[in-house]
């Protein structure tokens, strides 16, 4: 059984910083910095949309864990979707969660090259899951007992060639039609985009 204790639902800080930092590159001149915002916003979303990878296409990419830095080959499988019967038994306030549901991504890694990971891997940690444009807010400590999905505590000593299938679990509102999951190799990094249809 879950430990109610360890599941509380966490706002999105890293999104907010990321958007005042955004906002702060524009300047404070007149029609210049208007031009330079709009131009800086079709870029990002050229970057963005040449980061959308199709079902079963992984990306490539090094990533700081305490031990080194480490190739991974990151691919988003699915998102499971529970109910809202699911969601009451998985927060300690149902009704601040009413019309939502559990979404659970499920992302394999696989070692590529670079350090050996001793313990407590941390490149599951930079998922985030958005429903229908929206980030949803992450529910901590559920993850890790859900179906198919592997602990990174019990993660050690993690070489080369070896994979791992770690999950985070998200609220969303029920009934949204498209789910996507980000990863990056940092917290305000540009993120790889897996999409997939909630039927």
């Amino acid at each position: 059984m879950l430990n109610q204790k360890t599941l509380w639902l966490r706002t999105a800080a890293p999104v907010a910083v990321l958007a005042l930092s955004l906002t702060a590159c524009g300047g404070s001149g007149g029609g210049d910095s208007t031009a330079k915002s709009s131009t800086s916003k079709l870029q990002d979303d050229k970057a963005e949309s040449s980061r959308e990878l199709a079902t079963g296409e992984s990306a490539t990419s090094p990533f700081k864990e305490d031990d080194g830095k480490v190739t991974y080959s990151v691919l988003a499988q699915k998102i499971d979707v529970g109910t809202e019967a699911d969601t009451k038994k998985m927060v300690d306030d149902p009704a601040k969660a009413k019309g939502f549901v559990p979404a659970v991504a499920h992302v394999k890694y696989t070692h590529k090259g670079g350090s050996v990971v001793s313990s407590y891997p941390s490149v599951g940690e930079n998922v985030e899951i958005y429903a229908d444009g929206q980030r949803g807010t992450i529910l901590i400590g559920a993850a890790d007992d859900a179906p198919g999905c592997e602990s990174d505590t019990d993660i050690e000593n993690w070489k080369k060639g070896q994979s791992h299938v770690l999950c985070e679990t998200y609220m969303v509102p029920k009934g949204a039609k498209e789910l996507a999951v980000h990863w990056a190799a940092e917290d305000d990094g540009e993120p790889y985009i897996w999409k997939f249809q909630n039927s």
